[in-house]
């Protein structure tokens, strides 16, 4: 018995695909991969981490976007949908017939299930490393009280601040400023 081969499409051929689909897709290096839906505390969390950041923002030459915002890592052939991604300076866009695609995030925050954590953690956060604007990457727990913040540092390394006590903020240098986690965590059933 013989595999069946792989279906590989073209970057234009998936933009043309996901202008007309119901559902969001993410797309690597000419595979196409049906994005998951969340769970309403997945929702709950992510709406309220862009909520934060669109305010704290308002007065900075910064803009928050939610998870409609496709973002393009060039280096790797690859289109995502970031839960919340910030760029802080002048957005940059790739254009064409199928929509927008921003160039140049300077933050992205994920909300992990306990099925992405590994993923968000390790491949996921690798290929957003591609991103030569990218300043910092946050990861916030939807199943417990935690987030954790790398920061990119002077010398290209990235240093992991944890945060776990509804009491703490999480401190988001690249965009100078900071998330609650009581306020991260609103109208949840997360307990500390």
């Amino acid at each position: 018995m013989t595999a069946e081969p792989k279906v590989l499409y073209t970057e234009s051929e998936y933009l043309a695909r996901e202008r007309d689909a119901e559902t969001k897709s993410e797309y690597f290096q000419g595979e196409i991969f049906a994005m998951a839906g969340s769970s309403p505390t997945h929702s709950v969390i992510a709406n309220n981490v862009g909520a934060i950041l669109a305010l704290a923002l308002r007065k900075k030459p910064c803009v928050a976007f939610q998870s409609d915002m496709r973002v393009k890592i060039a280096a790797i052939r690859k289109h995502c949908y970031p839960d919340v991604s910030v760029v802080c300076g002048k957005p940059e866009y790739e254009r064409d017939a199928f929509g927008d695609s921003l160039l140049n995030p300077t933050l992205i925050v994920e909300v992990m299930s306990p099925s992405s954590s590994d993923y968000d953690r390790g491949t996921k956060f690798s290929h957003y490393r591609a991103l030569p604007s990218l300043k910092e990457y946050a990861l916030v727990d939807s199943e417990r009280v935690g987030v954790e913040v790398f920061t990119k540092q002077p010398n290209g390394k990235w240093l992991l601040s944890e945060y776990k006590s509804l009491s703490e903020s999480a401190a988001l240098e690249s965009v100078d400023c900071a998330l609650s986690l009581a306020e991260i965590y609103e109208k949840t059933d997360i307990q500390p």
